[in-house]
């Protein structure tokens, strides 16, 4: 018990300075963390001020800028470098008016160019990043200094937008409805934005004040300029906004959007021909809408029924030999859209520093819709034949999100899934199983900020509930998980230079007993260990409780930099039913700093490195990892950029290796990469990722990705990018055997082998843009990889590296192949409207050596796997 105290008093600690700062900040005392007057962040001199004007005449967005608005005086023009000369005067000139009226706001940027044909104007789909001449206006309607939006177009017409948070962070996967055009002439080019106030939230009121920025890039000069920019030396970029004022007489608008759809899906499927339950072909349609209303002056509701969760890009191939669970990304847009907003224990720094340590996901939304879970895929699979959902129907769900005071912002989502059956034939019998109980998903998070963004404090719930019908699936299936924590930040100076910031989190797991069982015994916590006094499997128990916690100390500004953490989660944290964790039983702490060189020089246009010490035990006080790690990036004058890392490892324990047996010594290894890429801006852009690592046990990896990608015109983009993995594992896990003689190891054997596996792989990305609102995107993989399981040898003693020879009779060695491509059209044809024409198709083979292995001519040979689909969707507001 002792043991365990040490780091729940250090996480209580940590919690009670955050929070007593985050009382003294909002309290009557508060003033004493406040900048000194006329100090905006670390830069002196008065606020900018950018003035907007009522217009009374209609504007059409076309453009040309010809409405009587944009004649007016007052247009704004003091944008400052940002890059490459650090507050430099612009080499362009840019004038940018804001208007309004009552239903939406509108800027108007004129954008001089001595060489106007010289301005880059490259077609891309929306959200793609190319290389073009761009103009963003950033907004702060609730003047918090912390979020916003951001609205970009480039001088082609393709627009860009996203969500802000936490003064520095951005996030690109929400897509507003607003207008944008551009057009071209011999003075430069021109800009017209409508953004209407139904795609923002703001407190109501008869005189708004807002936070405004503008950007202007021009990449042949490789120049940004912005109205107020984030110093390379700094932090903070909402909070340097300009102040926007003269908005009069609106309101929050009560808006209510709705968006139906409907699809219709062919699949045409590989099928064995005795399988009775498949004949390879399946049609089926679909219909359902979504939802977003305004509740109240700040939140923004959405919500869908029988939603239609098509994602565009197939996720990637993997084969996955270590005990941790593949990670991917979410790209469903009622999920994507707004997830910032559910981000938890990050807030308050710019930048965080980790080394051996990955911080729980706590909400991770893909476990919600998901595809069958592997504890009971193991009882489908005993079946001859099955039929199976591609994944958990979503009944519905609903999403609110925004602010109910000035302080105070919210995020609450909620969703059922329904509960599922398969369809099993065995021994010719047909049969229903149920394979996923009726589910609900919830998860809320608030947050509270203090004296002008100063201090910070959140708390975030996650709870994950399932009603049961099939008595079996109790002992397959967690009953209900919960998940509570707080989080927060305070600045220890008045010019934000110092942070403290971090985060406590309490998880708590029921289920039936057998159900809790393997849970203890799973990866993430491996319970079972023989040789660890302080974990046990406890078959009578009914619920498992954990508490896991990480504090960051941060220097953000300045040349010189600082940066320190400690955290812990404990053995029995767990929050894979609604978040993702890939372990537990750790205290980790590291101690770094670093400089940077901001100053332009010849040939150098930034320089920073940095380096820590870092180390991590279990709960047991034994060392898991000991090591250093030192780190740089140069960005140079020609565009291109290298990041590139070394790093060394000291001796230490492994509680992983044997997946829930005794501990083995990890020997000393050392470690180094990089990764450069050349401009971006041009037709024709290279990047080459390379690294390796290696140990005295004679276990070593490399890995090597390169790519090229070709932009020959404005409106077509083609990269490639090839990749080849090798791992030489010295000592890969196999299986343990009850063995009565085996008195060192417990009465087990713990099997291994050598493992040579190599992996190649091929990235391809083809983009053609037709228009602003018209695309085809591709996306192929070819993929393969080959293993080899060489010299099994058994664990001799704990806690060492010594083997001894050990006979293995089964062939582990095995070769997969596959390919995956994707290809959709998407036709915006009105503002938040689309039709989308999607094909996917799939193909592999996978042979054990000796016995079935695939062949070089898979790509003809294996059956493949098409799905076509329809989707269209129609936006519009009763």
């Amino acid at each position: 018990m002792a043991r365990l105290m040490g780091p729940a008093r250090l996480a209580t600690l940590c919690l009670g300075t955050l929070l007593a700062g985050a009382v003294e900040a909002g309290g009557a005392h508060s003033s004493a963390i406040r900048p000194p007057a006329g100090v905006v962040g670390d830069l002196p001199g008065e606020r900018p001020v950018v003035r907007a004007v009522r217009t009374i005449e209609p504007v059409t967005v076309d453009g040309l800028l010809g409405e009587a608005v944009w004649q007016s005086d007052g247009a704004f023009d003091a944008l400052v470098q940002r890059d490459p000369r650090e507050g430099a005067p612009p080499s362009q000139r840019t004038e940018v008016r804001v208007a309004y009226d009552d239903a939406a706001i509108y800027v108007g940027a004129r954008l001089f160019d001595t060489a106007p044909d010289s301005i880059l104007a490259r077609l891309a789909r929306r959200d793609a990043s190319i290389g073009a001449d761009r103009f963003a206006v950033y907004l702060d309607p609730y003047h918090d200094r912390r979020g916003g939006y951001y609205f970009m177009v480039n001088a082609a017409g393709t627009l860009y937008d996203g969500e802000l948070s936490n003064d520095v962070d951005d996030d690109k996967s929400w897509d507003g409805v607003w207008e944008a055009k551009v057009r071209r002439d011999e003075r430069g080019w021109t800009a017209e934005m409508r953004i209407p106030y139904s795609q923002l939230r703001f407190e109501g009121g008869l005189s708004q004040v807002w936070g405004i920025n503008f950007m202007r890039e021009i990449p042949r000069r490789r120049e940004k300029d912005f109205a107020a920019y984030r110093p390379k030396k700094a932090s903070g970029f909402v909070s340097r906004f300009p102040d926007l004022v003269g908005i009069e007489g609106i309101r929050p608008h009560r808006f209510l959007a709705v968006m139906p759809y409907v699809t219709t899906q062919g699949e045409y499927l590989d099928h064995e021909p005795a399988d009775t339950l498949n004949d390879g072909s399946l049609m089926r349609g679909n219909a359902g809408a979504d939802l977003r209303m305004g509740v109240g002056n700040g939140l923004t509701l959405n919500a869908t029924v029988n939603p239609d969760f098509g994602q565009v890009e197939v996720d990637p191939s993997v084969v996955n030999l270590t005990d941790v669970e593949s990670y991917f990304e979410e790209k469903r847009p009622f999920f994507t859209e707004g997830a910032s907003v559910f981000s938890f224990g990050r807030q308050g720094a710019g930048d965080y520093w980790d080394y051996d340590w990955d911080d729980p996901l706590f909400f991770y939304s893909r476990r919600i819709g998901r595809e069958l879970q592997p504890e009971v895929e193991k009882m489908v699979d005993k079946a001859d034949f099955a039929r199976v959902p591609v994944a958990m129907r979503i009944l519905g769900a609903t999403k609110v999100i925004g602010r109910i005071t000035p302080d105070w912002s919210i995020g609450t989502l909620h969703a059922l899934t329904r509960r599922e059956t398969a369809q099993l034939a065995d021994n010719g019998l047909l049969s229903r199983a149920e394979i996923q109980p009726l589910t609900y998903y919830g998860v809320t998070r608030a947050q509270r900020e203090f004296a002008q963004r100063r201090a910070g404090v959140g708390f975030m719930t996650t709870l994950a509930d399932r009603s049961f019908d099939d008595p079996s699936l109790r002992k397959r299936l967690n009953s209900s998980s919960f998940l509570g924590g707080v989080d927060g930040w305070v600045f220890l100076d008045g010019h934000e230079t110092w942070v403290l910031s971090g985060w406590t989190a309490v998880s708590h797991v029921r289920g039936d007993p057998t159900r809790l069982v393997d849970l203890q015994r799973s990866s993430t916590h491996y319970f079972q260990r023989v040789d660890a006094a302080y974990v046990e499997v406890d078959s009578s128990a009914s619920s498992l409780t954990g508490l896991a916690s990480r504090y960051w100390i941060n220097k953000q500004k300045g040349a010189s930099q600082f940066n320190a953490a400690i955290g812990v989660v404990s053995p029995s944290f767990d929050v894979n039913d609604l978040g993702y964790q890939k372990r537990s039983d750790i205290i980790n702490l590291h101690v770094g700093s670093g400089y940077k060189w901001t100053k332009l020089r010849k040939h150098v246009r930034y320089q920073s490195v940095k380096g820590a010490l870092f180390g991590t035990r279990d709960y047991d006080g034994n060392r898991t990892k000991l090591g250093a790690r030192a780190s740089g990036y140069s960005e140079f004058q020609n565009g291109v950029a290298v990041d590139y890392f070394a790093g060394a490892a000291a001796r230490a324990l492994n509680n992983r290796r044997t997946r829930g047996g005794p501990l083995t010594l990890d020997l000393p290894g050392v470690s180094g990469g990089f990764d450069l890429q050349t401009d971006s801006q041009r037709k024709r852009y290279y990047y080459v990722e390379v690294g390796a690592a290696g140990s005295q046990s004679g276990s070593n990896s490399f890995y090597a990705y390169a790519g090229v990608e070709f932009k020959p015109s404005g409106r077509f983009s083609l990269r490639i990018g090839p990749g080849w993995e090798r791992m030489r594992e010295d000592a890969q896990y196999v299986t343990s055997l009850g063995d009565p003689t085996a008195t060192a190891t417990y009465g087990r054997r713990y099997v291994m082998a050598r493992l040579d596996q190599n992996t190649g792989l091929t990235s391809i990305r083809l983009n053609w843009t037709f228009s602003p609102g018209l695309s085809v995107q591709t996306y192929a993989q070819p993929y393969v990889s080959s293993a080899r399981y060489r010299d099994f040898k058994s664990l001799v003693r704990p806690r060492s590296y010594e083997f001894t020879p050990t006979t293995y009779g089964s062939n582990l060695d095995f070769t997969s192949r596959s390919f995956k491509a994707n290809t959709v059209l998407r036709w915006e044809y009105r503002p938040g409207s689309a039709l989308f024409l999607v094909w996917t198709h799939k193909r592999s083979q996978y042979g054990t050596v000796g016995e079935a292995a695939p062949t070089p001519g898979f790509l003809i040979e294996s059956p493949p796997d098409n799905i076509f689909a329809v989707k269209a969707s129609y936006y519009f507001t009763p």
